[in-house]
């Protein structure tokens, strides 16, 4: 009996997962510029967790989570998503007394949604995600965003389209929700039984219903940027003034809206606007939500994240046809001819590898003729040919695959020279 990796999983193979670390590599050395810490958390959390910072009227509650009651018959969710765990550690650590703020963190990790699988989307998934706590200044929105965009053109991505709006504060919003209750309430049997659900508890949700997107109502339903009030009108100017500075483009959509319950304020998506992309453009969305967390029991603190699929990432790179110029090259590679030179190989490789060089050897008693093939297909640098008169003269034959010049190094000193030629 044959076993297959479940419905909506992938296997990362070697040759693919050098990109997955590229980009990772990529994401963590931007946020060192701009002083962002990893943090990791537990891959599953209590379900209160979630139930409470990402919203019961969301989609991700109410159909997407992965959830199981373990042998103490507590109830606990493999994460939907990073910012509620995030939050969590940040108030329970009590990293809002830290010397240092905003606090500023970013992950990366596997995220589990049960949802159909489709392209670039998959029921396991890695996020990689920012969040910067402590701050209401819209400046640090700006930088928020500002890291994304940072982060996918120094991967090579240029078709890039950045959308935001505000969903203002608490006043606004509260304008708004009973605008949209009075817009879709007479027509609401019209709606799927999600949106019927939601008219009451959160209307906002129906505007991001992906079934009843194309209801006539949907177009012509109030706009939250039409009930901004003072403050969150002017933040969001401020917010808009600041991606001008820094030469960062962007279109405001009043219709943006973001799945989670606990945005206010900013909310931004990042979309690839490349052919032959997809349906579904997205591949980055995030925003503030000041209010979380106090709802996990913190003091009251303002903050602001984003996260990114990282094949959602790959996708888009693939879409653009950027070349990620991966270098899966050797530096050298040792062939041995003879008993005695094969066993002397094994410490030479040490001691290559011990000096910072990529190295590789026959590990399969191959022919010479097979071991330079194989030294070709690792696209090795140099090739190093030591039979057992080698040895017992104390020297080794250096190749180098560029040029094809070829000389007799000294054994002693191979690694020195070698070191020096690369």
């Amino acid at each position: 009996m044959s076993i297959n990796l479940p419905r909506g999983t992938q296997d990362i193979l070697p040759g693919q997962v050098e990109k997955w670390q590229a980009i990772e590599g990529k994401a963590r050395e931007i946020c060192k510029k701009y002083l962002y810490r990893e943090i990791r958390t537990p891959i599953f959390e209590h379900t209160e967790l979630f139930l409470r910072s990402v919203g019961e009227t969301t989609d991700i509650v109410q159909k997407e989570m992965y959830t199981f009651t373990d042998r103490g018959n507590r109830s606990l969710t493999l994460r939907p998503e990073g910012t509620a765990s995030t939050v969590r550690s940040y108030v329970e650590h009590k990293m809002f007394g830290d010397a240092q703020q905003p606090v500023k963190l970013y992950y990366v990790g596997p995220m589990f949604r049960y949802e159909r699988p489709q392209a670039g989307r998959y029921r396991q998934f890695v996020q990689f995600g920012i969040e910067a706590l402590g701050s209401a200044d819209p400046a640090i929105d700006a930088e928020v965003i500002s890291l994304a965009m940072t982060l996918y053109k120094e991967m090579g991505l240029n078709k890039l389209k950045l959308v935001v709006n505000s969903l203002g504060d608490k006043e606004s919003r509260s304008a708004h929700r009973e605008a949209l209750v009075n817009h879709f309430k007479p027509r609401i049997n019209e709606f799927c039984s999600d949106c019927q659900n939601r008219i009451e508890k959160n209307p906002l949700r129906i505007l991001d219903c992906k079934q009843d997107r194309n209801h006539e109502l949907m177009s012509s339903a109030p706009a939250i940027i039409d009930y901004l009030n003072d403050y969150s009108r002017e933040y969001f100017e401020k917010l808009q003034k600041y991606l001008t500075d820094m030469d960062v483009s962007y279109v405001v959509d009043p219709n943006l809206v973001r799945g989670l319950d606990y945005y206010n304020h900013t909310a931004f998506e990042i979309m690839s606007v490349s052919e032959g992309f997809g349906a579904i453009t997205t591949l980055c969305g995030g925003g503030r939500y000041n209010g979380l967390v106090e709802e996990m029991g913190g003091p009251e603190t303002p903050g602001i994240g984003f996260a990114l699929s990282i094949e959602r990432f790959i996708a888009a790179l693939e879409a653009e046809k950027v070349d990620m110029a991966l270098n899966e090259s050797v530096d050298c590679y040792l062939i041995s001819l003879g008993d005695a030179a094969k066993d002397y190989t094994v410490k030479l490789l040490h001691g290559l590898r011990s000096h910072g060089l990529k190295a590789e050897r026959d590990y399969l008693d191959r022919k010479l003729k097979a071991q330079f093939k194989a030294a070709e297909r690792l696209q090795a640098k140099f090739v190093a040919v030591l039979g057992d008169n080698e040895l017992n003269n104390g020297v080794i034959n250096l190749k180098d695959q560029a040029t094809g010049e070829q000389r007799e190094v000294q054994l002693n000193q191979f690694i020195e020279t070698l070191k020096s030629l690369k």
